[in-house]
């Protein structure tokens, strides 16, 4: 059977993509029996409320805010959630905030105080229904008290050009917010607190998931400071920054304060759900799926290696299966800036495993973001295969250039690779595919 290892993968990320919709993912987890809204095992009397708010921020902030108004409808009182540029869609009870994404801007601090006036607004006899998504703390920018928007932004691209994990990134900017690791939900109290969540983090940790705004913060001052200290930032972020963690004047909510009695917490929509539709479709294609992990982090380079490797086992030996073969996997890695290229980890991926997939046979690799974004570009990601290296040097192009400089994007635009799929509203991590025909 000829396959078009292509369209296949194609296929297979549409798949994961349409797993995670939020609205589905949103409406799979509520639903409403006249006045009682039923949230996983809780249920809530709405005649018991005065009113209902809809506050958060994320990449699928805007198809979540569509399921809430699909349930709910007249019942929401009012609403802000801070969204990535361009995501928008008609809404008639919940506002929607543009700001931007990776790194943090006006826009977005000016939406995160609206919603920090929301949040403290409501009252004792209120329900606050908070939806969080991928890319949430960049989305949700609340310096802390003596910070500067300029500030926040040079402290996070320090760290994303270091090669931080998001927990470490995260365990940073919640220690220079008024917002993040448990203080939006220290505004909301003594109002009832429901937080909806879309997991782009591994493991699904809520305190990582959108720096955790609604849920008890584990990480400390010391540790941010830590942070800082192994990556050899102390000296490079902004005095003023280094100033309020080293004063560490009040911690962030730990898991034994009361104000979480009131508050409930549901992950709707996760990677592994993503995984499992892609190994379905998989399958379906007539290719035999195994999924690798949900949970796989490191330097992009090296992962781009482990999968080629694991592929070109596969060619010579059969194992861990025998070709027609779909190898998958999820997570989020990390890129080390060393040049001043453009691309994504999704890209870099690609392009790394571009360089060892030459002597495996009728093999294609596609890794992109289920948000249909890659970093500062308008990729969700890249397609590399068997024939790559020999396409690009037709064209003049040495691949270990094109990553020595960190400039996937470039590398692939000029050879048509490219997956654009415009934002897709959804956000759980990147999809891994490596097809052997």
């Amino acid at each position: 059977m000829k396959r078009n290892l292509r369209s296949d993968a194609q296929k297979i990320f549409r798949a994961a993509v349409t797993a995670a919709d939020p609205t589905q993912a949103v409406l799979s987890h509520l639903r409403l029996a006249k006045d009682t809204l039923i949230a996983g095992r809780r249920r809530y009397d709405l005649s018991s409320f005065n009113n209902i708010y809809v506050i958060g921020a994320g990449k699928a902030g805007t198809s979540m805010s569509s399921a809430i108004e699909k349930l709910l409808g007249k019942k929401i009182s009012d609403g802000l959630i801070n969204i990535k540029d361009g995501h928008l869609a008609p809404l008639r009870r919940i506002r929607l905030y543009q700001a931007s994404h990776p790194l943090p801007n006006q826009n977005g601090v000016d939406g995160a105080l609206q919603i920090l006036e929301i949040a403290r607004a409501a009252g004792p006899r209120d329900l606050v229904i908070c939806l969080i998504s991928g890319g949430a703390s960049a989305l949700l920018p609340a310096p802390t008290d003596g910070l500067t928007l300029n500030d926040k932004q040079r402290v996070t691209a320090l760290l994303l050009a270091c090669g931080a994990t998001i927990h470490e990134i995260n365990a940073v900017r919640k220690h220079l917010s008024s917002i993040k690791g448990g203080q939006l939900a220290q505004a909301v109290f003594p109002a009832t607190l429901l937080t909806l969540i879309l997991s782009d983090v591994i493991g699904d940790d809520l305190s990582v998931i959108g720096s955790g705004p609604t849920v008890p913060d584990p990480s400390t001052f010391a540790d941010a400071l830590n942070i800082l200290l192994k990556y050899d930032l102390l000296k490079k972020i902004p005095a003023r920054a280094l100033r309020i963690l080293q004063a560490a004047k009040q911690e962030t909510p730990k898991p034994a304060d009361p104000l979480f009695r009131k508050s409930q917490t549901i992950i709707v929509g996760s990677n592994r759900q993503a995984m499992e539709a892609a190994a379905k479709t998989a399958r379906q294609l007539g290719y035999k799926p195994l999924v690798l992990s949900t949970t796989i982090e490191g330097e992009t380079r090296d992962i781009a290696g482990m999968h080629v490797a694991i592929a070109r086992e596969v060619r010579a030996s059969g194992q861990p299966l025998r070709a027609p073969a779909c190898l998958l996997s999820g997570g989020e890695t990390t890129v080390t800036l060393r040049g001043q290229g453009k691309g994504g980890r999704n890209q870099e991926f690609s392009l790394a495993a571009a360089l060892h997939l030459a002597d495996v046979p009728n093999t294609l690799v596609l890794s992109a973001g289920t948000d249909g974004s890659d970093g500062p570009t308008i990729a969700a990601g890249a397609f590399a295969d068997t024939t790559t290296l020999a396409r690009a040097d037709a064209l003049g192009m040495n691949a270990s250039d094109f990553l020595a400089r960190n400039d996937s994007f470039s590398f692939f635009e000029k050879l048509g690779d490219l997956l654009i799929t415009g934002p897709t509203n959804t956000n759980v991590m990147d999809v891994r595919i490596v097809l052997l025909g």
